[in-house]
């Protein structure tokens, strides 16, 4: 019998420090080529959403996650994410295992967010911009690192529920979030958050909501003038924040590093007190 692990499984089996080890450990791997990772595909379902299908090997393991985003699903009292992880034995093809894939969603995205802020960033406090499953699991993940967490949401109710259960703090106002030394965003996409020149020197920002077409939560010009940091170019520059870039002719992957790297110690981080850094997963 393949064993299930359900969300609530998931989260009290890998605590935020954890998940903070484990990615700063994955990147290094995929750096080094220990580990595989097509291009996910999209299967869209829009206006509404899409489904994603994410294959990747290594390890002794072949794991795929199907995974949906779904906006609009909140309103309807549906949660955004929904999907599985299947992990299989790669020596015999046989399924090990099935988690929710929420759950690792959730894990894998407020580690890699925090993760490339503490790679990155200058020390100061940290806001998350979004409440949400996947905002929620950044702003956990920071405050085990002991950082001062600011919280924002279109929505106030929900991020004050969401700072008196994680010991953060709700900024005052978007534009009080968005001027802290470190900002992680996790937004639907659907909005422009950084503006040109809205960038101060020294900020770092981990753009995590621009995850497909269509979205940004930076402009064009802001990001042309940032030290720019990924987590793997060939899908980045297909899907979010690079891809209006390199579709414009902007960028080319000669002025992009991959967090992997850096964290492996084959390329440079941020090379001055002022530069000002973006990482987008």
């Amino acid at each position: 019998m393949v064993p299930f692990f359900s969300g609530r499984d998931v989260e009290a089996a890998v605590p935020p420090q954890r998940a903070l080890e484990a990615v700063r450990d994955a990147f290094v791997a995929y750096a080094r080529g220990e580990w595989t990772m097509p291009p996910k595909v999209y299967v869209p379902a829009y206006p509404a959403g899409d489904f994603r299908a994410m294959p990747v090997l290594g390890g002794g393991y072949a794991a795929l996650k199907w995974v949906t985003s779904f906006p609009g699903n909140p309103e309807r009292g549906l949660p955004t994410v929904t999907g599985l992880v299947l992990l299989s034995d790669a020596s015999d093809g046989s399924l090990v295992a099935v988690f929710d894939a929420g759950a690792v969603t959730a894990l894998r995205t407020g580690a890699a967010a925090v993760l490339a802020a503490v790679t990155l960033g200058r020390p100061g406090t940290a806001a998350v911009i979004g409440a949400g499953v996947n905002g929620r699991a950044a702003a956990r993940t920071f405050v085990a690192t002991g950082a001062p967490v600011l919280l924002w949401d279109v929505d106030e109710s929900r991020a004050r529920v969401a700072a008196e259960e994680l010991g953060a703090r709700v900024a005052a106002s978007r534009e009080e979030a968005l001027g802290a030394e470190i900002v992680v965003t996790v937004t639907p996409g659907h909005e422009v958050l950084f503006g040109p020149g809205s960038l101060r020197p020294g900020q770092h920002v981990s753009l995590m909501g621009a995850d497909g077409p269509g979205k940004a939560e930076i402009a064009l010009e802001e990001l042309l003038r940032t030290r720019v940091f990924c987590d793997d170019w060939e899908q980045a520059s297909h899907n979010g924040e690079l891809a209006h870039a390199v579709e414009a002719g902007r960028i080319t992957r000669d002025e992009v590093t991959q967090l992997g790297d850096v964290l492996a110690g084959t390329a440079a981080g941020r090379q001055s007190e002022d530069e000002v850094t973006i990482f987008d997963t």
